[in-house]
C-alpha cells in the first residue's frame, strides 16, 4: 500500500516538524519553537526559545533542566493556534503526571502524535484517550508479542510478600526517578501497605512536585535520615544506577528489585543483579499498541521509539497502512 502524503508534518530523524507553523514535537536539540508530550529527558529537553505544555510537564522540565524562560502552559483539552493554520490539542497519554499526546489539525487533518503511552489504570496520572485521526504517530517500545506486561497487582503482590518472607531485610525498588517511582509507591499504598517508603535522596524533589499536583504519597522519609535497624521489613526506593552502588550499603542486607518493563527479559535482571525483578511498565506493551491502532482506527500509522518493524508487519497483516519512521535520540530510560 502507498504511504499518504501530508506534506505540512514532516517526520525529521531529530523531530516531528509541522511545516505551516515551523513548530517541533518532541525534538532532540534546541529549536525556536516545540511541542512537549512529557517530561523525560529523551522527549524534553532545554534550550528551546518557547516551550509549548502541560503544567505539570512545564513544573518537571523546570524541576529538572531549569526551563522557565518562554514556557506556554496549556491543559488537557485546550486546543492553541500555532500559526500557518495549525491548531494543537493536548490529550492525556496516561505515561506519567502530565504526559500528553498531541492532536494536530490543518486543513480538515488530524493528526495524533502519542509520545509515550500505556493504557493501563495508573493512580499517578490521567488515563490515555483514544482519539479520531488521519495519521497516528505511535512509540513502539514493547512492539514485540513477547511483551505483554502482568496486572501491577500482582508485581507489587510479589513485592509485600518477598517483604513478608525476609523482615530483617529491607527491599530496595530500582526505579526511574520521574514516573515509576511515584507510581511504584502508589500502588503499594493502594495495596495496603502504609508503613513509610524510604528514598534516595535524588527522588525526594519529584516526589514532592507529584504530591504539589495532588498525588498522594503517604509518608516519605529519606534514607539518610534513617537508622539501618529503623528500615528492617520496610521498602527503599532508588534510581537503577544505586541498585548496587555505595549508597546502598547503608540499608540492612537489602533484597535488589527492578520495576521495569525490560524485567521480563531475564538477560537483563541477571546483568544488573536483580533479585526481585518486578515487569512494571509505563509504556504500552504489544497487545496495548495493537489494541490502540485497531481503536483510533486511523488511515495510516507511523511507528517510532522501539521495535517498529514487527508492529508494521502485524498493520500489513491486518491490511492496515502504516510505515518505520527513523527518528533518533530516542531511549528506554530504564523503563
Amino acid at each position: 500500500m502507498m504511504a499518504l502524503e501530508f506534506s505540512w508534518i514532516r517526520p525529521e530523524p531529530h523531530g516531528i516538524h509541522i511545516v505551516p507553523a515551523d513548530v517541533w514535537v518532541d525534538p532532540s536539540r534546541p529549536v525556536a519553537r516545540a511541542l512537549v508530550t512529557h517530561g523525560h529527558a529523551d522527549h524534553a529537553r532545554g534550550g528551546h526559545g518557547e516551550t509549548i505544555a502541560t503544567p505539570a510537564t512545564l513544573a518537571i522540565m523546570e524541576l529538572r533542566y531549569n526551563t522557565r524562560d518562554g514556557a506556554v502552559s496549556v491543559h488537557y483539552g485546550e486546543s492553541i493556534a500555532l500559526g500557518g493554520g495549525v491548531s494543537a490539542t493536548f490529550v492525556p497519554a496516561g505515561h506519567v503526571l502530565g504526559s500528553a499526546q498531541v492532536l494536530l489539525e490543518h486543513a480538515g487533518e488530524r493528526v495524533v502524535v502519542t509520545g509515550d503511552y500505556k493504557r493501563r489504570a495508573d493512580p499517578t496520572c490521567a488515563p490515555f484517550e483514544v482519539t479520531a485521526c488521519d495519521i497516528f504517530i505511535t512509540e513502539a517500545t514493547f512492539g514485540l508479542p513477547v511483551f505483554t506486561h502482568p496486572p501491577i497487582a500482582q508485581e507489587i503482590g510479589k513485592l509485600r510478600d518477598r517483604l513478608a518472607a525476609e523482615p530483617d531485610r529491607c527491599v530496595l525498588v530500582g526505579a526511574y526517578a520521574l514516573g515509576k517511582a511515584q507510581r511504584v509507591i502508589a500502588e503499594l499504598r493502594a495495596a495496603g501497605h502504609h508503613e513509610p517508603i524510604y528514598l534516595h535522596g535524588a527522588m525526594e524533589k519529584m516526589c514532592r512536585l507529584y504530591e504539589d499536583f495532588g498525588v498522594a504519597l503517604g509518608e516519605l522519609r529519606l534514607v539518610s535520615d534513617a537508622k539501618k535497624d529503623a528500615m528492617r521489613g520496610q521498602v527503599a526506593v532508588c534510581p537503577p544506577s544505586a541498585l548496587n552502588d555505595r549508597w546502598s550499603r547503608r540499608l540492612p542486607d537489602p533484597v535488589t528489585a527492578m520495576a521495569s518493563g525490560w524485567m521480563r527479559v531475564r538477560q537483563r535482571a541477571r546483568q544488573r543483579g536483580v533479585e526481585l525483578p518486578l515487569v512494571i511498565s509505563d509504556h504500552a506493551d504489544w497487545t496495548e499498541l495493537t489494541t490502540t491502532i485497531a481503536e483510533v482506527n486511523p488511515a495510516e500509522s507511523w511507528i517510532t521509539h522501539g521495535r517498529e518493524e514487527a508492529l508494521l508487519r502485524w498493520c500489513q497483516l491486518n491490511q492496515r497502512r502504516a510505515r518505520a519512521l527513523a527518528l533518533v535520540g530516542y531511549e528506554d530510560e530504564d523503563d
